[in-house]
């Protein structure tokens, strides 16, 4: 792992099962992006730091929100998804992170957007996937992974999606704005 100093900062902020996540998420999106033709080192290292703040203070993953005015209906669904975009903040504040394509894969890890970069679906994806995740439907999900960038991203969010609801949890707009966006991409629209 080239960038194992970071990866051990990350170690500190995590329990063991989360910080073996995310040495998996860094592994999966480093074979992503060799494979799909993207920088690896910028997927190892938004990989590596998607979940930097996963584990912070809620009220303080709260304030950040609102001090950097960042998309204020953020704070009307569940936290969970608080840390990708703190996190986005962190690796630009903290950790010296300049390149957009990077902040956006931290920032869009959980929720996905309409116009997602290669890097930023190769991170969802990782995410999603990498090793020690268990659910079902999981392998399905690797399978299409290795077949093509854009069906494994339509799954993904298609399964995001579809959990929440299952749970009689709120989607987040950038979810549906994502799904819609990857199916018309896809010229789906009419099937």
């Amino acid at each position: 792992m080239k960038f194992e100093h970071v990866m051990e900062q990350m170690k500190a902020r995590m329990p063991e099962k989360r910080y073996i996540h995310t040495r998996g998420v860094a592994t999966t999106a480093v074979h992503l992006a060799e494979k799909y033709g993207e920088d690896s080192e910028k997927a190892e290292l938004a990989g590596i730091l998607h979940d930097s703040v996963k584990y912070a203070e809620k009220e303080w993953l709260r304030e950040k929100i609102i001090s950097e005015k960042m998309d204020p209906i953020l704070l009307e669904f569940h936290h969970e998804l608080w840390h990708a975009p703190v996190g986005s903040y962190v690796a630009k504040n903290e950790f010296n992170i300049n390149d957009e394509d990077i902040l956006n894969a931290i920032k869009y890890h959980t929720t996905g957007r309409a116009g997602m970069s290669r890097l930023e679906k190769i991170i969802y994806i990782s995410d999603m996937i990498e090793p020690s995740r268990n659910f079902p439907g999981v392998e399905l999900l690797r399978e299409k992974a290795e077949l093509d960038l854009e069906d494994a991203m339509i799954s993904c969010i298609q399964h995001s999606m579809t959990f929440l609801i299952e749970k009689k949890q709120p989607v987040f707009p950038d979810s549906f704005h994502c799904y819609n966006d990857l199916i018309q991409k896809k010229g789906k629209v009419n099937e």
